[in-house]
This record gives structure tokens, sequence and C-alpha cells, in this order.
């Protein structure tokens, strides 16, 4: 059985594209003509006012973009805010303050840029410019005034090469290629691809988001180029480890991040992506990772997994997951990207490293942290590790779950769905999400990854597996476990237990509260205490107290 064939889902293209300007871009538009007009008498060296790079493509496809970078034909930024600022207050028009963003080309700034707001929108400008670059960095070496062609030329792709001229009120086309492939639905890039990968590497991943944003096809001369062993190493040498990671989280929280993994996979970028880490870690690592086919396997099927919640959406022959799986995903907004991308790390599942305290650390942490740089937002670098960690322990787990708790089926279940890598609020976890993904990694287990197959009928006994489990905790009423709170403060404890201070002990015992509150659901705060009593008496409650003893040395000094 074929699992993952993956329809292009592109984004609706109107049949007439036309720029439809809000009352506030308007606004802004007449006040730069205006102020040019009134400003510079001679027409023939009057400055001309683009909005360039994503407004004009989103505006032509029919969506609000709020990103307005005005580029200029024959001023620099910041001179000609001040001008304008100037201008609009003599006609009694409220601007912002203006910001200079200064150079910096690891952020992709490569100019200094004026920032200010008028009419309630930001607006940036900066002059139009020509690059020249070093072979062996992405920050150009040579950045001077150019032409709107020479401008147009050195972007990323021709559809965010257009232009729209305030003044003409119209889009221009300079490549002669973007509203062509806007039409028709193509990614390309305005120079050969691989003279604009090797200028700036970064352009590959940006190839691949805006293939997946907008459901394009990519042209063969830019898959034929990102492949290349030599764009290749300049992505790992020339790009720095934050913008990737950055360009990566933008394709795993957009619109399609399945189509995301599966160019990244079909463009064999996985090691320039995901593997780039300090050489003294890798001498460390406990073997190698597995092939990048597992990281778009586990990813697709966690796509048709989704998918497949939606009846007439179905398209993998396998049952439908208990809709409990799905609470996260309704609850949490990050919960999604998440998952897929731990999906996508799935080739490094299991494999350690040393870390500089030579302490055994997982991999995983360190393709986050490292290769990618990426942090805690939305929970990556503290939230994925424990979904594999999760999914060990609950594969294992829900096999036999009478064998959970040795008197109890409610509160062994109770007590997995409450284990700190399974549901912890703290680092995004919920136990349903934990429980989605061990589904999605136990699924990659009966696939041929190579074959592009899946052993349907293990893969059915799998979901039902679960889907028992679920069943099980919706009729125990368990579905809310994880954020079930002591019955018993700690001072509570204390007084039933009848010590005089806390300690160690006092862990032990609150969790022993937590076993009696599975297994009595409708017990009250009295009967805990109660019971707790009884418990102490009988011996089964061992409270060693920690004397406190006197600080000598304070006294006698």
């Amino acid at each position: 059985m074929a699992i993952w064939k993956n329809p292009i889902r592109r984004i609706p293209i109107p049949s007439e594209m036309s720029v439809e300007l809000s009352d506030a871009e308007d606004r802004i538009c007449g006040l730069l003509d205006d102020y040019v007009k009134d400003t510079q008498e001679d027409p023939s060296s009057r400055t001309v006012c683009r909005i360039a790079g994503g407004w004009p493509r989103d505006k032509l496809l029919g969506s609000q973009s709020n990103d307005i970078d005005i580029a200029l034909s024959n001023s620099m930024g910041l001179a000609f805010a001040e001008g304008l600022a100037s201008y609009a207050h003599e006609k009694g028009i409220e601007t912002g303050t203006i910001s200079k963003i200064a150079q910096n080309p690891e952020q992709s700034k490569h100019l200094e840029t004026a920032t200010f707001k008028v009419f309630e929108l930001d607006i940036d400008l900066v002059n139009l410019r020509s690059e020249e670059y070093a072979s062996d960095s992405r920050i150009p070496t040579g950045i001077s005034f150019g032409t709107p062609l020479q401008d147009a030329l050195r972007r990323d792709l021709t559809i965010n090469a257009l232009f729209y001229n305030v003044h003409s009120r119209e889009i221009e086309d300079f490549t002669g290629q973007g509203l062509k492939d806007l039409r028709e639905g193509i990614i390309r890039t305005p120079l050969p691809p691989r003279e604009t990968f090797l200028d700036d590497p970064l352009r590959v991943l940006r190839c691949i988001r805006f293939a997946s944003r907008l459901g394009f096809d990519i042209v063969p001369e830019i898959e034929e180029a990102a492949r290349d062993p030599i764009i290749k190493k300049a992505i790992v040498s020339k790009v720095a480890r934050e913008r990737v990671g950055d360009e990566l989280s933008k394709m795993i929280k957009g619109r399609e991040p399945l189509r995301s993994i599966e160019l990244i996979h079909n463009l064999s970028l996985y090691n320039s992506i995901y593997f780039v880490i300090p050489d003294n870690f890798l001498s460390t690592l406990s073997g190698n990772p597995a092939a990048s086919s597992q990281g778009f396997a586990a990813a697709s099927i966690l796509h048709h997994l989704l998918e497949n919640r939606k009846q007439e959406s179905r398209n993998i022959d396998l049952p439908a997951l208990h809709p409990l799986y799905y609470q996260a995903l309704d609850t949490d907004p990050t919960c999604s990207s998440r998952l897929y991308l731990a999906a996508s790390v799935t080739p490094f599942k299991g494999l350690t490293y040393l870390d500089k305290k030579k302490k055994e650390q997982p991999v995983i942490e360190l393709v986050l942290g490292e290769s990618l740089k990426l942090g805690r937002q939305s929970h990556f670098l503290d939230g994925i590790p424990l979904l594999f960690t999760a999914a060990e322990s609950i594969s294992r787990s829900i096999i036999e779950t009478d064998k959970l708790h040795p008197t109890s089926e409610r509160v062994g279940i109770g007590l997995l769905l409450r284990e700190k890598s399974v549901h912890n609020s703290v680092t995004g976890s919920h136990w349903t999400s934990s429980f989605l993904f061990s589904i999605v990694q136990e699924l990659v287990g009966v696939c041929d990854v190579k074959h592009d197959t899946m052993n349907r009928e293990q893969a059915a006994m799998i979901i039902e597996r679960y889907n028992g489990f679920a069943r099980k905790v919706a009729d125990m009423k368990l579905q809310d476990v994880g954020e079930m709170v002591h019955i018993l403060d700690g001072h509570e404890t204390v007084a039933a237990v009848e010590a005089s201070s806390t300690g160690p002990w006092l862990a032990e015992v609150r969790n022993r509260v937590i076993e009696w509150q599975l297994e009595h659901p409708e017990g009250t705060k009295e009967d805990c205490i109660e019971w707790l009593k009884e418990q102490r008496r009988q011996g089964h409650i061992q409270v060693i107290e920690v004397k406190k003893q006197a600080n000598k040395r304070a006294r006698t000094k």
C-alpha cells in the first residue's frame, strides 16, 4: 500500500490580477507622489518611489500584505524619510518617529533602512541597489545605487522582484518573468539559479518556502542547482545557522509544512540543513542518522492522520483516529508546527552525543540547538526531545494497561498520562499530542520507506490499539487528568501525617495522594485526610524529618 502521495495544493490565483489599495495604502501612495512633485522641480531627476518585495506579489494574489518596502531610485532612505516626514507635518499629517535600521548582513539588511509609521502603517525606505559577492560569503562585498532592473535581478525569485510604481499606480515587471510566473504558479530565480544560489545560498531555502506557501512548482533548473554539491556546501559555509533555522521555522509554521519537508528530502538537502554540528560533538555521536526518507515518511504519516480527521479528505485506507488525539491541536496553536518539526528530525531518533560535561544527551537536542539554532519559541527545543522520550514510554506502556499499576488500571493509566515527558505544560506537552506523535513513530516502524509502502494490516492494528486506549481514557473520565491538582496542599499533607516539618519524604507522600485521587475520583478532601492518617498509623507512610540545627557559628560570632 503506497503512502505518501501528496498532491500540491496551490493557493487560488485570481483570473484577473490587479492591485486594490486600502484607504491607508492609497493615502501613502498619494503622499509619496505629492512630496516628490512638490519638492523636486526637475521631472527628469525626481525620485521614483516603488513598493517592492512581497507587497506587490501578495496584492496581485488578492491577499493583504503589511510589509510596505519603498525602493527609492536615487535617494538614501534616511534622508528621504526625514524630508517626507517634514512635508507630511506641514500638511497636517501625523507620522511616527523615524528609526534607522542599521546594516546587519546576517539578517539580510545590507543597507541602512529608514522606517516610520504613517496612516497607521509601517513603511521602510531604502534605495535601489546593485550587489557584488565574494565566493566565500553571502554578504555583498560591493553595494551601489542600481537601476530597477539591477535591483530586480538581485532578488531571490521573479515573483518577489515585482514593483508597484506609486506615481503611475502600475505594476512593473523588469525581469519580464514575474507576472507570468505568478499567473502560472512557477518558482524561478531572476538570474540562472546556480549564480543566484552561489551569491546567497539562503535563497535555496526561500525557494522551498515560497513553493510550499503558495503551492507553486519549482523549475527544473532550480532543482538541479539545489542538488549541486557545491551549492549544498555553500549553504553550510556561507549561511549563519540562525538564518537556516529561521527559514525552516517559517516553513514549518506555514501553509504546507509537509511540502517543505518533502522538497528538502527530494533535493537531498537534509544534511545541509539539519546535520551541521560542531566537530567536537560530531566525534562523540553514538551512530549515524537514518536516511532522510525516515523524516519525510514521519511527516507524511502525520499529515495524512491530520487530513483523515476530515472524512471527506481521507486518502489513506486506515481506521480513523479517536477524536481525543486531536485535542491539543484544537487548543494549542503551536502544536501542529512542533509535531511536524519533530517528525522531520526522526532520522536522529535514538542517537546520543557527549556534551561538554561528557554527559550523554540526545542528538535531537543538538540538531535543534546547534544546527538550527532554534530556542524555546513554540517549544521546539524544550518540547520536541520530550516527544521522542514520551513515544518510547507510551509504546511500551499501552500494550497491557492492566499492568501499569499493581492494583488499579485506572491509577496506572492516570499516572502514565501525568508523566512529565507525556504531559508538561511548561514545555507545551499535552498527553494527546504525545500520543499522536507516538502513533506516528509506530506507523513509521511498519513502513518500507525505500519502496514507499506501508503494511496496512499492522498499521490498522496499531491504530486500533491506540483507539482502544483512548476509549478507556474516555470511559474512565481521565481526559483532563494531566491538569488534575492535588486535593491537599503541602501544609495540609504535613498536618495529616502529624509531621512537624517538611522534608524529602513529602514528595513521595504527595505522589501517593495523587494515586489515591485517581483511585477515588469521588473522594473528598476529608476522605483523603482520613486515609493519610490511617496510612500513617499502619506504618505505610514513613516520615523522616530533618532536624533543624542551629547555626553555632553564627551564635559564637
